[in-house]
């Protein structure tokens, strides 16, 4: 009998937001992702034991600093993924380079050197930053460059906007994350899928898009329920945890297509520059609170792989 989850992937491309190898083997998504959560989890997982006793090994004969076997460990992931999936493998550059743009270019032009190197083509890969204005900078330069990238903590239609015009590949909008600040904010405990303001902000922003025919992909992110999926069925991908996807894969209940281009209504350009980005971030507390909030838990899981790795290299 097909399920939520056979009808969704007719209408939407379905992402594993995990870096499991046996749930990717399990879950069969088309993209998948690493990133320092990811790889911290790498260091406990069998599946990886190996190539972490390899990289570590590698790095104290070579002399490696912990940043470097960081890195080693984090392209060795995304090449195990990418062996495993048809499609994409999204690497984060370190969440502390979020408002240096050329030091975001150095970082990004390394991981593809590093995916080349194992003969991963940058075709396979895309380059994940931050949506600040800086990271969004550097996509711009990385597109020219043939290097796709997707932007991450993305909480308003402003950072999609400076996405869409700066050419970035994709963007991932966080449904639950802003979900979470407007239930703390407003003192509820839920809100009805057509009232959710993390499935509102991804609706507009899709909206926007296939209005004005730009080609940016809208990945949903950082889902709290299958509701929430349900409610953006026809995006253009959404990323989805392993829980989630079993939940939906064991759901034979129809799903309708919600999103769809042709029912899009016409909203005109924004114009967004600098100074245009600021303000509309500043004037929305959500969006600045909980961008700044997922940058430092970006680096706050990049610090602990760098001390656990320190550990390893002196043992």
């Amino acid at each position: 009998m097909p399920t939520a989850l056979d009808a969704l992937r007719e209408m939407t491309v379905v992402v594993a937001d995990t870096g499991d190898i046996d749930a990717v083997r399990a879950l069969k998504p088309v993209d998948c992702t690493t990133n320092p959560s990811l790889v911290l989890k790498a260091l406990q997982s069998p599946a990886y034991a190996e190539m972490v006793d390899r990289e570590i090994a590698a790095g104290k004969a070579e002399g490696k600093t912990p940043l470097q076997v960081a890195d080693s460990l984090t392209v060795g992931v995304g090449a195990e993924l990418s062996a495993l999936v048809p499609g994409r493998v999204s690497t984060e550059v370190d969440a502390r380079l979020s408002f240096d743009v050329e030091a975001s270019l150095e970082k990004a032009r390394a991981i593809i050197a590093a995916y080349e190197a194992q003969g991963i083509g940058r075709d396979r890969i895309l380059i994940k930053l931050a949506a600040t204005w800086e990271g969004i900078r550097a996509a711009q330069i990385l597109e020219k460059e043939n290097i796709q990238c997707n932007l991450t903590l993305i909480f308003c239609l402003a950072q999609a906007v400076a996405c869409a015009n700066a050419g970035v590949f994709l963007i991932s909008p966080f449904v639950g994350r802003i979900t979470d600040w407007y239930k703390k904010a407003d003192g509820v405990e839920s809100y009805a899928p057509n009232e959710d303001p993390g499935v509102l902000s991804v609706r507009g922003i899709y909206d926007y898009y296939k209005s004005n025919g730009i080609d940016t992909v809208v990945m949903g992110a950082s889902f709290r329920s299958s509701d929430q999926i349900k409610a953006l069925a026809g995006c253009d991908r959404l990323t989805i945890s392993p829980a989630l996807l079993e939940e939906l894969g064991s759901d034979a209940s129809e799903l309708p297509q919600v999103l769809s281009a042709d029912n899009a209504t016409g909203v005109a350009p924004i114009p967004m520059e600098e100074a245009d980005f600021r303000w509309a971030l500043n004037e929305d507390a959500m969006a600045t609170e909980k961008l700044a909030e997922g940058i430092r838990n970006f680096n706050k899981d990049h610090d602990k792989l760098l001390a656990i790795l320190a550990e390893r290299l002196a043992a």
